[in-house]
C-alpha cells in the first residue's frame, strides 16, 4: 500500500509544520465477538496548531474505508484528500481541529487491534499493539514519536466486558439503544506519543491492588494496580507474586530516579498471540501471556519474567516520560530499559543471579547480532518505518544495555543516576536525541563523554580481547591485553576504551577453582600492558573481563582454555562459569573449535551447573551446534550422543528439580532429530512416574509429541485426541506444530501453502506451522528451496511487515549441510541467495536485511561444518 512506509525526512518536515495538542478517540467494538465482522468504527478528533497558516500536511490512517473528514468544521471530499493510508490536510489555520470517522480492521497479526477467539471457551478478546507505527491501524493520527499530545479514549463494547486504556476509567454508561452494550470514558492522559497509547477489551479476568509511597516533600503517591488475563487462564494467574514484584519495582524506581511515577494507575495485561515480550504503554502495560505459566516453569523463567516486568516499568521514565525524537535514538529507551530491568531484579528482588543471566543470555544475543553484516551502531541510521521495525534487535537492546553497564563502570553508578535524574527533570513529556542525554551525563560525571559516545555508540562491531603473555618459569613477566576491533560497516579500526577486571583463579585445598586476585584496569588502543600482573604466579585460569563489566568477545589463553575444558565444573563463581561457557561457545561459533568439542564440554560439565538459566542456554547452544555446526559426517553420531546424554541426565537429575525439567526439554528437542530415545519419549507420555519427580504437563507433552510426530510415530488421530484434552491456545499451537512436523511430502506441502499462500493463520499459528515445517532433514524440504526465493518478494508486498518478516525469516532454507571438500560460498543455497540479492537490488531494505542476515547465519554454519570436517 502506497505511503505506508513513512520516511524520516517526511516526519521531520511535518514536525516543523505542526504541533499536536490533544486527541479524542472513540472506538465502537460491539461487533467484535462476531467472526464475520472484519472491522469497527473509529472516530478521532485532533486539535493541533500550524506554524505556517495556509500550509498543508497529512494524517496517517490505515483503514477499510473513511466515512467523513471535517477540517475546522468544513467537510472534505474523501475521494480527493484520501490517498491510501494518508489523508491530506490543506490550507491549515494557526489553530486547527480535524475529525476523521472511518472503519478500522481487526487484526490477526498482532498489529493494531488484535482479535483473538479463545479455543477453550470461544470468548473474544481484544488488545492493541502499536510500536513502531500501528496506532494508525486503529485511529487517524500523526504517527511519529515527536508529535505528542494528550489522549482521551472512549470505547463502546459489550457491557459484560472489562475495558481499559492508558487513563483511569472515569465513567461507564449503559447504552439506552443497546442494553447489551456500554460506553467507557477514560481520563485524559498526560502528553505521550501515539505508539504507546493502548486499549484492552474483552471478558478478561481482573485482579486489583494498590501501591503508595510518601515522597520526600511529604506528599503521598497513590498508584492503583490491576492485572488482567484471559478468563480461561485465571486459575494459573499468580497475581500475588506479580503484585509483589510490581510494588518492589515501583518503590525501587521511584527512589532511584527521584521522579514520582507520573502516569496515575499501573495496569498490566497478559494477552494472547503477542508479537513482543511486552510493551510499555503508560498505565496499561501489555505482556505476552506466556508469562502466565500454565505449565511448570523453572526459576530462570520466573526470573526472566521479573526482568521483563522491571524493563517495562523502567520505560515509564525512559521512553514514556522522555521519548526519542525519531527511531534513530530508539536506544535511548530500549538500552536503558534493558539495563534497568536487570538492575531492578538485582536490587529489588531476592534473585542473586540477574547479572549472570544477563551475561549468559541477553549479551549473547548482542554478540550474535553484532557479528552479522547488517550490524549497526547503537545510535542507528533509521531512514523510515520499515527500518525502524527491523531495529528492535540485539544491538538496540542488549548491546546498548551492555555498553551502559560499561559506562557505569567508567563514570561511577552515582554519577550515572544523577545524570539520569537531571535528564528527566529537563525533558519531562518531551523528546530528545543523543546530545541531550550526553549533556546530562557529562555534567553529572565531570567527564567529557563525546569520545566515549563516538567509540561506543556511533561505531559498529564487537571488540575481541585476548592476552599476550610472556613468562619466566611459573610467573608472568608481562601480560598485555590485545584488542582487535574493526568496524564492519566502515572497515576502520575502532579500538574502544574498556574498564574491566582481570581475574586470577587457582585451585584451593578442596580442588575448587577460586579467585585469588582481581585487577581492575583501563584498556585502550590495540595493546595495553597490565603492570600489576608482572611477577604474579601464573594461575590455572586468567579470566579477562571478570564480572562482565565490559562488552567484548574474550579469547582464553591456551593454559586457561585447557583448565576450562578439564575443570569447568570446579569453578565456584557462577558469573565466572557463565563467562567460560560463553568463551567455549564463541570458539565453536567462530569455527575455532569443532561442534563436537562443545558437546563434549556439555557432557562433562552441564549436569553440575547449578544455575538453571545457564544450563538452559548451554543446552540450547548444544542443540544448535549439533543441528547447524556439525558436518554431514559427524552429525548422525552427535545427534545420537545428544539424545543419549539428555536421556541419561534426565534420569539422574534431582527429582522435581529445575535441572530435571531442563533435561526433559532437551530430550524432546534432541529426539526430533534422532530416534534412539523415542521409546523413553513414548513412556513419558503414556506412563505416569516413568521418571520420578517429572510431571509431563501440557507444555512438555506437546514438545514430546512434536518429537514423535517428526518421526511419523504420532498420527493425526493421536494428536487430535490430545488437542481435545487441551483446548487452550498453547495447546492449539502445539498441535499445529506437531501436525506440520510429520515427515511426509504432502504434509510439508500443506504447511508451506498455509504459511506462504494462505492468509488464514494468525501470527501465533503461522509461527507454529513454520516450526513444524522446519522439523525435517534437508532432503524433505529440498522441493521448497527455489520456490522460497520465487515467493518472498510477493510475500513482502502483500502481507503486513510482521507476518512477512516471520515468513521470510522462518522459511529461509538454513538446515542444509556442506558436502565434503565443498567451499561454503559454492553451496547451492548460498548461490541462490546471492542471485536473489543481485537480482533484487531495489527490493525494500528491510526485506534485503532479513535475507542478508539469514545468509550470514548459514555461512557461519557452513564454515563451522568445514571446521568440523577438518
Amino acid at each position: 500500500m502506497s505511503f505506508e512506509n513513512l520516511r524520516r525526512d517526511e516526519a521531520a518536515h511535518r514536525s516543523t509544520l505542526i504541533t499536536t495538542h490533544s486527541y479524542d478517540v472513540s472506538l465502537d467494538v460491539r461487533n467484535a465477538a462476531d467472526p464475520e465482522a472484519s472491522g469497527y468504527t473509529s472516530q478521532t478528533v485532533i486539535d493541533f496548531s500550524a506554524a505556517e497558516p495556509g500550509a498543508g500536511t497529512f494524517l496517517d490512517f490505515i483503514h477499510a474505508g473513511i466515512h467523513s473528514i471535517f477540517l475546522n468544521g468544513k467537510a472534505l471530499d474523501v475521494n480527493e484528500v484520501v490517498d491510501g493510508p494518508r489523508i491530506r490536510l490543506e490550507n491549515l489555520r494557526a489553530v486547527n481541529q480535524v475529525t476523521v470517522t472511518g472503519t478500522a480492521l481487526y487484526s490477526r497479526s498482532g498489529e493494531g487491534m488484535h482479535r483473538f477467539f479463545d479455543p477453550a471457551d470461544g470468548q473474544c478478546y481484544l488488545y492493541t499493539q502499536y510500536e513502531p507505527a500501528d496506532a494508525r491501524r486503529v485511529f487517524a493520527n500523526f504517527e511519529q514519536p515527536d508529535l505528542k499530545g494528550t489522549f482521551t479514549f472512549h470505547v463502546t463494547a459489550p457491557a459484560a466486558w472489562e475495558v481499559a486504556s492508558n487513563g483511569a476509567e472515569v465513567q461507564r454508561t449503559p447504552l439506552a439503544s443497546d442494553p447489551n452494550a456500554a460506553r467507557w470514558d477514560f481520563e485524559t492522559t498526560l502528553p505521550m506519543s501515539t505508539y504507546i497509547t493502548s486499549v484492552l477489551a474483552g471478558p478478561y479476568y481482573k485482579a486489583d491492588d494498590s501501591w503508595s509511597a510518601t515522597l520526600e516533600d511529604g506528599t503521598r503517591l497513590d498508584v492503583p494496580l490491576a492485572l488482567y488475563c484471559r478468563a480461561s487462564m485465571s486459575k494459573d494467574f499468580d497475581t500475588d507474586e506479580l503484585f509483589s514484584l510490581t510494588k518492589r519495582g515501583l518503590a525501587f524506581f521511584n527512589e532511584l530516579f527521584d521522579y514520582p511515577y507520573p502516569w496515575g494507575k499501573y495496569d498490566q495485561a497478559f494477552v494472547p498471540e503477542y508479537n513482543l515480550g511486552a510493551m510499555e504503554n503508560p498505565g496499561l502495560v501489555t505482556f505476552a501471556e506466556t508469562y502466565v505459566f500454565t505449565s511448570r516453569a523453572t526459576d530462570a523463567q520466573y526470573q526472566a519474567r521479573a526482568n521483563t516486568l522491571m524493563h517495562e516499568m523502567a520505560h515509564m521514565w525512559f521512553g514514556d516520560l522522555v521519548t526519542m525524537q525519531w527511531w534513530d535514538d530508539l536506544w535511548l529507551k530500549e538500552s536503558f530499559a534493558d539495563y534497568m530491568g536487570t538492575l531492578g531484579v538485582d536490587r529489588a528482588t531476592d534473585w542473586e543471579t540477574a547479572w549472570v543471566n544477563f551475561a549468559n543470555k541477553r549479551k549473547a544475543w548482542a554478540y550474535v547480532q553484532d557479528q552479522l553484516p547488517t550490524t549497526h551502531p547503537i545510535v542507528a541510521d533509521i531512514p523510515d518505518l520499515e527500518a525502524a521495525k527491523q531495529n528492535f534487535d540485539g544491538i538496540t537492546y542488549a548491546k546498548g544495555a551492555s555498553v551502559l553497564k560499561q559506562l557505569v563502570a567508567y563514570v561511577g553508578f552515582d554519577a550515572f543516576i544523577a545524570g539520569a535524574r537531571q535528564y528527566f527533570r529537563d525533558h519531562a513529556y518531551g523528546n530528545t536525541t543523543l546530545k541531550d542525554l550526553l549533556a546530562a551525563l557529562s555534567a553529572s560525571s565531570g567527564r567529557d563523554l563525546a569520545d566515549w559516545s563516538r567509540q561506543w555508540l556511533q561505531t559498529s562491531g564487537i571488540s575481541s580481547l585476548s592476552t599476550d603473555i610472556t613468562s619466566d618459569g611459573g610467573t608472568f613477566s608481562e601480560v598485555a591485553i590485545v584488542q582487535e576491533a574493526t568496524d564492519p560497516v566502515t572497515g576502520r579500526p575502532e579500538p574502544r576504551p574498556h574498564r574491566l577486571r582481570i581475574g586470577l583463579y587457582e585451585a584451593d585445598a578442596t580442588g575448587s577453582l577460586v579467585r585469588t586476585r582481581s585487577v581492575e584496569t583501563d584498556i585502550t588502543g590495540n595493546r595495553t600492558v597490565v603492570p600489576e600482573l608482572a611477577g604474579e604466579s601464573i594461575p590455572a585460569l586468567l579470566l579477562v573481563n571478570d564480572d562482565d563489566l565490559s562488552y567484548a568477545k574474550v579469547r582464553l589463553d591456551p593454559r586457561s582454555e585447557a583448565t576450562v575444558r578439564s575443570s569447568l565444573d570446579r569453578l565456584v563463581d557462577p558469573m565466572a562459569r557463565a563467562l567460560c561457557w560463553t568463551a567455549l561457545w564463541n570458539s565453536t561459533r567462530d569455527a575455532e573449535s569443532a561442534a563436537g568439542s562443545y558437546l563434549d564440554a556439555v557432557a562433562r560439565f552441564a549436569a553440575s551447573e547449578t544455575g538453571v538459566g545457564v544450563l538452559q542456554n548451554v543446552l540450547d547452544n548444544a542443540s544448535t551446534a549439533v543441528e547447524h555446526y556439525a558436518s554431514a559426517a559427524t552429525q548422525p553420531r552427535l545427534r545420537a550422543d545428544m539424545a543419549a546424554l539428555a536421556a541419561d541426565r534426565l534420569q539422574s537429575a534431582g527429582p522435581g528439580s529445575d535441572q530435571q525439567l531442563a533435561w526433559a526439554r532437551a530430550l524432546a528437542t534432541a529426539s526430533r532429530h534422532h530416534a534412539s530415545a523415542l521409546p523413553l519419549v513414548r513412556r513419558l507420555l503414556d506412563v505416569d512416574g516413568t521418571v520420578p519427580g517429572l510431571t509431563v504437563d501440557a507444555e512438555l507433552r506437546w514438545s514430546l509429541l512434536h518429537a514423535l510426530a517428526a518421526h511419523g510415530q504420532a498420527t493425526q488421530e493421536e494428536l487430535d485426541a490430545d488437542l481435545a484434552r487441551d483446548t487452550t491456545a498453547s495447546g492449539r499451537a502445539g498441535h499445529t506444530t506437531a501436525l506440520a512436523a510429520r515427515p511426509e511430502p504432502e504434509v510439508k506441502a500443506a504447511a508451506w501453502h498455509a504459511a506462504v499462500v494462505g492468509t488464514e493463520l494468525s501470527n501465533q499459528l503461522l509461527s507454529a506451522t513454520i516450526a513444524g515445517f522446519n522439523t525435517a532433514d534437508p532432503e524433505l524440504l529440498e522441493p521448497f528451496v527455489e520456490p522460497y526465493f520465487t515467493a518472498i518478494a510477493g510475500v513482502w508486498e502483500q502481507r503486513s511487515i510482521e507476518i512477512a518478516s516471520r515468513i521470510v525469516r522462518g522459511l529461509y532454507p538454513s538446515g542444509h549441510r556442506l558436502q565434503p571438500g565443498q567451499d561454503p560460498a559454492d553451496h547451492a543455497v548460498i548461490r541462490l541467495t546471492d542471485d536473489w540479492l543481485a537480482g533484487h537490488a531495489a527490493a525494500p531494505a528491510a526485506l534485503r536485511r532479513i535475507i542478508v542476515e539469514q545468509r550470514s547465519h548459514l555461512m557461519r554454519a557452513l564454515r563451522a561444518q568445514a571446521r568440523d570436517s577438518a
